[in-house]
C-alpha cells in the first residue's frame, strides 16, 4: 500500500521545534479514502481567527477542510464521517447554520466530543474527516 501525504500551500503547517507534526491529508492507495488531520481556526499565516467567537470558528475550520479536501481533488460532498471536538457543546450547538454553510450538504455521519481544551486555549473547535474518493 502506498500512502501519500499532502500539506496544502493553502493551509498553515504546525510544527514544534522545527519538528512538523501531522500531514493535513493522508491519501492510502489500499483504500480510497482520505483522511483529514483535525483542522482548527488557523489562517495561512496561522494566526488564530475567530478569538471567542465559536461562529467565526466554525467558518474558518470549515474553510481549512475544503481547502484540505480540495488538495486531495476532492470536495465537501464527499465527506463520509467527521469527528469534532468543541470547549463549549452547548455554545457549538446554537450554531448549526455556521456548520451547515461550512461543510455543505454532505450531511458526513458525525460525532461531537467536549473536551476541556484543544491544543491551544484560544481554539474552541476542531474537525478531522475522512472523505470517498472518486471513482
Amino acid at each position: 500500500m502506498t500512502i501519500q501525504r499532502i500539506q496544502p500551500p493553502g493551509l498553515f503547517q504546525r510544527s514544534l521545534k522545527g519538528i512538523v507534526l501531522y500531514s493535513h491529508v493522508v491519501i492510502g492507495s489500499g483504500r480510497p479514502q482520505v483522511y483529514i488531520s483535525g483542522q482548527l481556526a488557523r489562517n495561512q499565516q496561522g494566526e488564530i481567527v475567530g478569538k471567542g467567537d465559536m461562529r467565526a470558528q466554525i467558518v474558518q475550520v470549515g474553510k481549512n477542510l475544503k481547502t484540505a479536501l480540495e488538495a486531495a481533488g476532492l470536495g465537501l460532498e464527499h465527506l463520509v464521517k467527521t469527528t469534532t471536538f468543541v470547549t463549549d457543546i452547548d455554545e457549538f450547538f446554537r450554531h448549526p447554520d455556521a456548520r451547515r454553510d461550512a461543510f455543505g450538504p454532505a450531511l458526513p455521519a458525525s460525532t461531537t466530543i467536549g473536551v476541556n481544551r484543544l491544543a491551544h486555549p484560544d481554539f474552541l473547535v476542531e474537525v478531522e474527516a475522512i472523505a470517498e474518493m472518486r471513482e
